[in-house]
């Protein structure tokens, strides 16, 4: 059975709803929007692990067209984030057009019709036949096979990735990991019915996820190991409960929550100076980094465990409250040597040490770089995305491919920001996107492709301004990929991207009209 659809938008995070509701406001109703859970929400429906939250604010964390005045804290928890995004999906009438339990299995473009074809099946039928054959997410999936879940087809004239750079998991490659007799599970797919009191517990991993769910593992546990690769820069957490007042004046004058929200945007957007104009001036925040260290830690060797030793800023800083606080808990030890293999229902380290555990949690984050996984979405010529990225992720604006056109990236690469709200990012290329769609129709374009030129001399004027960064200071990350070409982040204000996304330049493009090929065809509308 093939279905047919003018738009077809991938995920319901941020990016997936936020481009939808523009749509229909925009008068566009014929999309659909493929969401492989059983639920809403894209990250935050998919991480519920125990302490998850946002480390931005929330006031600043939502969209400039729904405010919520009814957020319980300065930095939302998951619960929260969730619900807010379901209100949204609902009011503006989005669930008419949500399939659920959808899993993207491919796309691919077609050049005679000019349009995406999309391959799609049954999420929870797939992920039980994974389970069965010890498959994990970004696994090859063998179509011979006919105990494989049947698949759907889709056709659709342009494709909205919303997918986003953190949906993949990452797992790390350990020699023996198949053979451990206990419990295991990543923080993505959280076990709640696991039950922690009492047990040996092996964490692997230090970053956003792990110090969020490393201080709630640690209250119940009957003794917790970390094991820690690098240490992560962490500040303290300004998080308080907003008052019953501040409520009640947000919802009875909305403006004052916009100043808010404002007021929270411009003090972040300073941290920039330091992140790509001068890393000097985080010495700042180092020293702070430091002092919290020694006022939470007691113990003086854990303290230098730690303690990063490379430049503050240049991977993510985290924030938080209770992380050190747990790790100087006497049942939990920070073990610095690495694993060398599992055996059974024992972790070896390169020392030789053993330890036994009964249950592993991976907080080892997720394929960064390669937000979409090989196999997924192939361009002109049958060409594989991942192929046409093989030096690293890259994109025109952090949403257009050469050789893949119609097909549109929200959170793309270089969209990444280490010091703001990326609700922001994805509402610039929302407009962006939008404008190129309501410009197709006017035009009556079939489609519209970066040319190559424009696509290269963007991304090399990306990386020269990458290039100051204190992002390239030489610490290993999940920003930079092993060419050490930094995929991920945005170089420079937030509001100097929403500038470049204002509106869609049909110059940098080639754009087909029935066979007819127009370039530089934005002059036309200029008018």
């Amino acid at each position: 059975m093939t279905d047919n659809a003018q738009i077809a938008i991938i995920g319901t995070g941020f990016s997936g709803l936020g481009m939808a509701i523009k749509l229909k406001e925009a008068g566009f109703h014929d999309f659909v929007i493929i969401e492989q859970s059983d639920d809403v929400g894209g990250t935050w429906h998919e991480n519920h692990y125990p302490g998850c939250a946002c480390d931005v604010q929330s006031a600043l964390y939502s969209f400039s067209f729904e405010q919520n005045p009814n957020w319980s804290r300065m930095f939302a928890p998951q619960p929260e984030i969730q619900a807010y995004l379901r209100h949204c999906a609902e009011k503006y009438g989005l669930m008419e057009h949500v399939r659920l339990n959808t899993h993207v299995a491919g796309a691919r473009w077609d050049e005679k019709a000019s349009g995406w074809t999309i391959e799609t099946c049954d999420s929870p039928k797939l992920w039980a036949y994974m389970q069965k054959n010890g498959l994990k997410p970004g696994d090859e999936l063998d179509r011979s096979d006919k105990t494989l879940p049947k698949f759907k087809k889709l056709k659709a004239d342009i494709v909205v990735s919303g997918m986003g750079g953190l949906s993949t998991p990452a797992y790390p490659e350990i020699k023996g990991i198949e053979t451990f007799t206990g419990a295991s599970f990543h923080s993505q797919d959280w076990d709640h019915d696991y039950d922690f009191r009492g047990k040996r517990v092996a964490v692997i991993g230090t970053g956003a996820s792990a110090i969020q769910f490393v201080p709630e593992i640690a209250k119940d546990a009957g003794h917790l190991d970390l094991y820690q690769r690098t240490p992560p820069w962490i500040m303290p957490k300004p998080d308080r409960a907003i008052r019953p007042l501040e409520k009640a004046l947000f919802r009875k004058f909305p403006q004052t929550l916009n100043a808010f929200r404002q007021s929270i945007y411009w003090m972040l957007e300073g941290r920039v100076l330091g992140f790509v104009g001068n890393p000097r001036l985080l010495k700042v925040g180092e020293l702070q980094a430091r002092r919290h260290i020694r006022n939470q830690i007691k113990d003086k060797e854990l303290r230098k465990k730690v303690t990063p030793d490379f430049h503050f800023g240049c991977k993510r800083v985290l924030i938080s409250n209770n992380y050190y606080p747990a790790l100087d808990q006497d049942n939990v030890d920070v073990l610095t040597d690495g694993i060398r293999e599992v055996k059974g229902n024992v972790i070896v380290d390169n020392q030789g040490n053993e330890r036994e555990v009964d249950c592993i949690v991976y907080g080892t984050g997720f394929k960064a770089q390669d937000p979409i996984p090989r196999g997924m979405v192939f361009g002109r010529g049958g060409q594989d995305l991942l192929d046409a990225w093989r030096e690293g992720a890259e994109a025109y604006k952090g949403t257009t491919i050469a050789g893949f056109p119609n097909f549109f990236m929200l959170m793309g690469p270089n969209t990444g920001l280490g010091h703001s709200s990326m609700v922001y990012m994805i509402e610039s290329q929302v407009q962006y996107v939008l404008d190129a769609i309501k410009k197709m129709q006017h035009r009556q374009w079939k489609s519209v492709e970066v040319k190559e030129e424009a696509f290269s001399e963007y991304n090399a004027s990306i990386h020269a301004k990458l290039g100051d960064s204190v992002w390239q200071t030489g610490c290993q990350s999940w920003y930079v990929n092993e060419n050490g070409k930094n995929t991920t982040l945005w170089p420079g204000f937030t509001w100097q991207f929403r500038q470049q996304t204002k509106r869609f330049d049909a110059e940098q493009y080639v754009c087909e009209t029935s066979g007819v090929i127009e370039e530089g065809a934005e002059a036309a509308l200029a008018g």
